[in-house]
């Protein structure tokens, strides 16, 4: 059965994995990790796609990201990948690719998900037993978020900046959000639309995008993962066409 293409909706926001080959590593050091941020940065301003929220693992990365254009995103993960890939071969004399084959990508609604899911990105390292305190992770945008760090890779998204009307005010209410720890219906719901990469939202949102995908973007019936209540969801932009 032929491979079914990613939903894809300019102007929505994406919640993107992408990991090392069999798990292995794909950052060997501080530099590496600096070098794929500032080439992120680079493609992601020359696309027009919007990074929302990002983690550096060891073995694969997380990004919350909205694409301006039909495509933009698997551009910019395409580009980033041979760039990155030329640099580590190089910089560390070794061969071959470090990723496994397509990134993952769901289509992100809903307000209350978009920040369930930027939490859940800025709180691997917590769950990985990496660190205690998210703050304490220097590869996450955590530190932008509530700390006020500066990061030239962020475009912070309008469902963050409506925390607050001004910088102090929204960090110290999305701190709050951060400090209530997610549902365990929440992680699931984020894992699995995320590794079946359909639509995250309500049932009326999955709808409107299946209709206008003119294919199913939300789970059937028969085995329908149980979701967190994520409020309501618009699907007001144009889709890339029925493929």
């Amino acid at each position: 059965m032929p491979r079914l293409p990613r939903i894809d909706v300019p102007g929505l926001p994406r919640h993107l994995v992408q990991r090392g080959i069999d798990r292995q590593p794909c950052f060997f050091s501080d530099e590496n990790r600096r070098r794929y941020l500032a080439d992120l940065r680079e493609i992601a301003l020359k696309l027009g796609c919007g990074i929302h929220a990002y983690v550096l693992m060891t073995n694969h990365v997380h990004l919350l990201a909205t694409p301006r254009e039909c495509g933009d995103l698997g551009r910019l993960i395409q580009a980033l990948g041979r760039r990155y890939v030329r640099y580590v071969n190089v910089r560390h004399g070794r061969t071959g690719s470090l990723w496994e084959g397509r990134f993952k990508a769901c289509l992100v609604d809903s307000e209350r998900y978009l920040l369930a899911c930027q939490r859940y990105i800025e709180l691997n390292p917590v769950r990985a037993a990496m660190v205690v305190d998210p703050g304490d992770y220097p590869w996450s945008s955590y530190r932008h978020h509530v700390l006020g760090a500066p990061d030239a890779l962020l475009r912070t998204h309008a469902v963050y900046d409506a925390l607050g009307s001004h910088p102090v005010a929204r960090r110290e209410a999305y701190r709050q959000q951060v400090a209530e720890a997610l549902a365990d219906d929440e992680i699931a719901a984020i894992r699995v639309y995320l590794q079946r990469q359909q639509a995250l939202g309500t049932d009326r949102f999955q709808q409107q995008v299946s209709a206008m995908l003119g294919r199913r973007a939300g789970p059937g019936r028969s085995g329908r993962p149980r979701k967190p209540k994520l409020g309501r969801g618009r699907a007001e932009p144009v889709p890339c066409g029925r493929k």
